[in-house]
């Protein structure tokens, strides 16, 4: 049979073309593998939410997520998967998303009975922040970061809406603002209560009320960094020093390819020079 450089071509474009979900197929394997073996060092079920860009269409479009219902209802069914006395173990990565799922996932770790472990190898921001304060012990890298979770209505955050509403009066107001505040009060209301109701579980009631009102009253941008010590310094019981299974799962997420990277180093740790 002859071929002709044309049928090399379309053969060549055809290999081209499942290269990418042969590729994505063995990161799945490596990582499923990976997990289990955390599973049985630790006796948990481990429960990855992990939120960045990865290749997965075939013509390899980089797709963003955020926490979402089909998030909550995937954690959701691994806790129930889950024997009570079997601790839970969340790996965390993520700028935030939906707020219901946030606090349906939460709401479910909270009444696990066996210990629930949050590891931040990096950032869990926002809904993800609020996933964490449910755990019984959150472990983060050392430069890894937490955020606020006050409400924000579309563009704006809720706290700034019901500032406008304090400084000016009601005659220069129009009405779609008012009622804007009046969802937005509702909201801060909503998740302040709710962070306190986390927070009781493992601190005294008054303490879970400031804690509360430190990460929902919108005092700083929904960006703000915050680190494990002052983290630590609220009370939370946050523990510094990943192992390194969580750093490899990590490798696992891979960010799409670049023509130019936008960071590049030699990646093998070194050690002194003699």
């Amino acid at each position: 049979m002859n071929f002709s450089l044309f049928d090399f071509f379309w053969l060549f474009l055809l290999i081209s073309s499942f290269m990418p979900l042969l590729k994505q197929r063995r990161i799945e394997q490596e990582r499923v593998r990976l997990i289990r073996r955390l599973e049985r060092s630790r006796s948990s079920r481990l429960i990855t939410l992990i939120h960045r860009q990865e290749s997965l269409t075939l013509l390899g479009i980089p797709i963003s997520r955020y926490i979402n219902v089909e998030d909550s209802e995937q954690v959701l069914r691994a806790i129930r998967l889950t024997p009570d006395d079997m601790p839970l173990d969340i790996v965390l990565h993520t700028p935030g998303g939906l707020v219901l799922a946030a606090e349906q996932i939460a709401s479910a770790l909270c009444k696990h009975k066996a210990k629930v472990t949050v590891f931040v190898p990096h950032y869990a921001m926002s809904g993800g922040t609020l996933i964490a304060l449910a755990a019984d012990e959150i472990v983060m890298d050392e430069n890894a970061v937490l955020g606020p979770v006050d409400p924000q209505l579309g563009e704006w955050p809720a706290a700034s809406i019901l500032k406008v509403v304090a400084e000016k009066s009601k005659d220069e107001i129009d009405d779609k603002t008012l009622i804007l505040a009046d969802i937005a009060q509702k909201a801060m209301n909503q998740v302040q209560d709710y962070v306190t109701c986390l927070l009781q579980e493992r601190m005294p009631p008054e303490q879970a009320r400031e804690v509360a009102r430190f990460f929902s009253e919108g005092r700083w941008t929904h960006d703000y960094p915050l680190g494990p010590e002052r983290l630590e310094g609220l009370g939370l019981p946050v523990k510094v020093g990943l192992p390194p299974e969580i750093y490899a799962l990590m490798d696992l997420y891979p960010q799409p390819a670049q023509r130019r990277p936008s960071v590049e180093y030699v990646p093998f740790p070194y050690g002194r020079e003699k």
